[in-house]
């Protein structure tokens, strides 16, 4: 098996479909955001992808059987655009892993004509006033045109270096050409470990009014809780690698998604 391996369940027809990143980070924003708009919108698994740079265990379901980390593709067919959802148990544990997991995610996207991409994470700050504010970084000057109504904030100064698939995939989709913008709502749910459910309203509030979606927000709590018993086979890795990056990152780490 290579480092990366998509294994397909799959392969729908979907028209220009935008995909949707959602994996473990800061709070937990992304990884409960995306994955509480797949169940509320019972959108369809069609592909798993395998890494030799996800964390190295397996995890013990409740029947006693183990299985590998991977990352997940869901599909929902909208009225105006069709979504690709990716969500994981694990981010890369290594630098060139990191590449090496994005170009795999952008791959599948062009494989199925994406356009634009909106990638999912939490911004650690030391305190919150109100309903947490959502600050953006898009990968070209005309989107700022199209997301700046939506009152997302855009300043550079707030965030520094965004480590992580949900920054490097916006940059390496711009190589290829394809839109995308990374959304950071702000959490104190530092470290990595504590799941800010918070945040995640609000970052869903932002995500169904940009996509003109509507969903039910009365079930989020008890899903966190469910998800929050996933996230407990992998955080104290989550934590180390957490830990790790920021002592090797020579400038301040406000992001790590």
């Amino acid at each position: 098996m290579s480092e990366d391996e998509i294994k397909y369940l799959d392969k729908p027809k979907l028209k220009n479909p935008v995909l949707i990143e959602g994996l473990p980070g800061i709070g937990n924003v992304g990884r409960v955001s995306a994955g509480y708009m797949i169940s509320q919108l019972k959108a369809k698994k069609f592909a798993e992808l395998y890494s030799h740079n996800f964390l190295p265990l397996v995890v013990m379901q409740k029947n006693g059987v183990a299985r590998m980390l991977k990352a997940e593709f869901y599909y929902y067919h909208g009225k105006k655009n069709d979504l690709i959802f990716v969500v994981g148990d694990s981010q890369s544990i290594t630098p060139h892993g990191y590449y090496d997991l994005c170009n795999s995610i952008l791959d599948l996207a062009e494989k199925f004509n994406v356009k634009e991409i909106i990638t999912l994470g939490g911004l650690g700050v030391d305190s919150i006033k109100g309903v947490p504010k959502i600050v953006g970084a898009v990968n070209s000057e005309k989107l700022l045109k199209k997301f700046k109504p939506f009152g997302i904030i855009f300043d550079g100064s707030l965030v520094g270096t965004i480590i992580g698939v949900s920054g490097l995939l916006i940059g390496l989709a711009q190589v290829r050409g394809i839109d995308a913008i990374c959304l950071m709502a702000e959490t104190a749910g530092f470290p990595i470990v504590i799941t800010d459910p918070i945040a995640a309203e609000a970052m869903l509030n932002m995500l169904t009014r940009i996509l003109d979606i509507k969903i039910d927000m009365t079930r989020l709590e008890k899903e966190v809780s469910e998800l929050e018993e996933k996230i407990k086979k992998t955080e104290e890795f989550h934590k180390k690698m957490l830990s790790k990056l920021q002592a090797e990152s020579k400038e301040h780490v406000g992001y790590i998604g």
